[in-house]
């Protein structure tokens, strides 16, 4: 129970801001244990002046800083030592402080992962696991999508797939992850729209996402800490227009390095707390956006105990 927390956790991608990868455990090597629970909130929040349109570098007085807060419901069920579920929903808001532009708040979609992990063996000093992770997203709400920055999603369902490979010596580790992300279309409130052309309807075609993960630091029983380099690609899309709103169907690359760390409150058997940060060092359509996120979860074992059963003394 002490290194588990970590499952608990799921990528999430929140519209125009990107909030960064954080203390996700989709893309982590840690697995729960079979008929184990751990659920708990997580709480982040994202804030950005600048961005990039296109590859120029700009801020936009009309928006002034804008920010994200999201609080998430996360829990991860452990069918067995070697194939876990994980779910996310979280609620979002958005604020832009300047201007006339209104922020937009609401449950945004329900994640679900199953994490695979078919081979572990020593290699050297260290032990090599191997991990297949899949899931789907959909949209729990009506919301906007055609509102960015402020949307508090894309409202589109997608599809992922992630390779992911982890090397322990001792305390230190490494890990690194590749993703593959299919989306579906998305339908606006217009029936026009222009991006490098004009289009007569209401559907917006959204292109797909390559997404690569690296991280490496110190993982123990009581205490796991890391640094973290991420990067996301959009395989197609076009860039902002000049003094443009962004559009769902831009192409979005960021970059973004960060830290997390996680501690198991030996005391209270069960209790974990996390905490990270990130920033987006470079990007293509998305803001420079600094991200903190902090969490409680709680482990507990769902499996049937089997009740001791005197044997009766002979008279």
């Amino acid at each position: 129970m002490k290194r588990q927390l970590y499952a608990c956790l799921l990528t999430l991608f929140c519209s125009f801001s990107f909030t960064a990868l954080t203390a996700q455990t989709d893309i982590d090597a840690i697995m729960l244990a079979k008929n184990n629970f751990c659920g708990g909130p997580m709480y982040s929040y994202s804030s950005w002046q600048h961005y990039w349109e296109g590859s120029f570098k700009r801020n936009n007085q009309n928006l002034g800083t804008v920010s994200t807060q999201m609080l998430t419901l996360m829990g991860n069920y452990g069918l067995s030592n070697k194939l876990n579920v994980l779910f996310a929903v979280p609620y979002v808001k958005t604020r832009a402080s300047e201007g006339t532009m209104r922020g937009m708040s609401g449950i945004q979609d329900l994640s679900l992962w199953l994490k695979w992990k078919p081979l572990q063996t020593n290699i050297g000093n260290g032990n090599f696991s191997l991990f297949g992770i899949g899931g789907f997203s959909i949209p729990l709400s009506n919301y906007v999508a055609d509102y960015l920055p402020l949307s508090i999603g894309m409202h589109n369902s997608s599809l992922s797939a992630r390779l992911m490979a982890d090397y322990q010596v001792g305390k230190f580790f490494v890990t690194g992850s590749g993703t593959y992300t299919y989306r579906n279309n998305v339908k606006i409130d217009r029936t026009s729209y222009y991006t490098s052309e004009a289009h007569l309807t209401n559907k917006i075609e959204m292109p797909d996402v390559a997404s690569f993960n690296f991280r490496a630091g110190l993982r123990s029983k009581s205490l796991i800490a890391e640094a973290i380099v991420a990067n996301m690609t959009t395989l197609g899309g076009f860039d902002i227009r000049r003094n443009d709103m962004p559009f769902p169907s831009n192409k979005m690359n960021a970059t973004s390095a960060g830290v997390n760390f996680k501690y198991t409150v030996n005391r209270i058997r069960g209790l974990e707390l996390v905490a990270g940060g990130s920033y987006v060092i470079a990007g293509r359509n998305v803001g420079k956006s600094t991200t903190i996120n902090g969490g409680v979860f709680y482990i507990v074992d769902l499996s049937k105990k089997k009740k001791n059963v005197k044997t009766p003394k002979a008279i």
